[in-house]
């Protein structure tokens, strides 16, 4: 049972994320599409895909990657998508500190292009070190890098805070990122 979930989850992220098509959906201009259209459409791969499944995942999804409308009737992810939806989100104040999860692999990159948001809308921030710290954990080693976002917002940048309290900025250049301190190798 709960394999089946998480395959139906993976199968809304894909869906509602990245690739309408895989169900055979459209997607409106903000990334909405009718539950009654989305149950529909999940239940030809997914047959005992119902809409009380649905509402399961959305209410237990850990990152609360899905949206239900004030009045139920539509769903979206919250964010994360790699199609061009218009979230709607107004741009906010952010924290003085925001946090990016990566591995140190992306460092070399990172240092010369700030953070890019690569296939995506917009560059993901975290509110805190601990949920950055499991971001970068799925890639590798992770590396937390801290964003000076207020200074940031300050020189023009936009931020905007999506549905599930993911920071959400089109580009972080270099000059407002910390990064940690090389680790230094033991005295011998």
């Amino acid at each position: 049972m709960q394999k089946e979930l998480i395959r139906q989850s993976k199968f809304l992220s894909l869906v509602l994320r990245h690739n309408p098509s895989a169900a055979g959906i459209t997607l409106d201009d903000s990334g909405w599409v009718e539950v009654d259209v989305l149950v529909k459409a999940v239940q030809r791969t997914h047959r005992n895909f119902t809409r009380e499944r649905l509402i399961e995942i959305v209410e237990t999804n850990d990152k609360k990657r899905f949206s239900f409308s004030g009045d139920g009737t539509r769903i979206r992810a919250a964010q994360g998508h790699s199609i061009g939806v218009n979230l709607e989100l107004a741009p906010v104040t952010p924290p003085e500190r925001l946090y990016h999860g990566t591995t140190e692999r992306f460092l070399p990159s990172i240092r010369e292009q700030g953070l890019i948001r690569m296939k995506r809308d917009h560059v993901h921030l975290s509110p805190d070190e601990k949920t950055a710290h499991q971001v970068g954990m799925r890639h590798g080693r992770p590396v937390i890098l801290v964003v000076r976002a207020l200074d940031m917002n300050a020189a023009g940048h936009a931020f905007y805070l999506s549905d599930n309290g993911v920071w959400l900025t089109e580009s972080v250049p270099v000059q407002f990122i910390q990064f940690p301190e090389p680790a230094t190798p033991p005295a011998g």
